[in-house]
């Protein structure tokens, strides 16, 4: 065997990750206190339910907590299980929202999706419950 040729031995071992529905959450660091958490991405996507073609987004999440925050890595693996999903960006928004709330029960959360053109046509979908402090 060559010098160039690389070998099995010799390559690291990797844990491939998965899309997940699980949303982990951990207690608020400051519970009682009313703080915000934003989270943003432009490498939402999901599936036009109508075309299977894929819709691209910026998505927006901004909640004050209660007692429980959600843990990124969960929330990232969570929305990468719309990748092959068909949702209409309306219902992928509140989706969003009712998942995180269930799970959550913030004081107060808003989901924004900021879809890119399609057809000449931009989305902005923004859903919020609770009330804001």
């Amino acid at each position: 065997m060559s010098n160039l040729e690389p070998t099995l031995k010799t390559l690291p071992l990797r844990h491939v990750t998965e899309p997940s529905a699980t949303l982990d959450s951990f207690a608020s660091p400051r519970p009682g206190r009313a703080f915000e958490i934003r989270f943003e991405t432009d490498e939402f996507t999901c599936l036009c339910p109508m075309t299977g073609q894929p819709d691209f987004a910026r998505l927006k999440i901004t909640y004050i907590p209660d007692q429980l925050c959600v843990e990124s890595k969960s929330l990232k693996l969570y929305l990468w299980s719309y990748r092959n999903r068909g949702a209409f960006h309306e219902a992928v928004t509140n989706q969003i929202l009712d998942d995180l709330v269930a799970a959550l029960e913030p004081q107060w959360l808003r989901v924004e999706g900021d879809f890119l053109i399609r057809g000449g046509i931009r989305t902005v979908v923004a859903a919020e419950h609770g009330k804001k402090a």
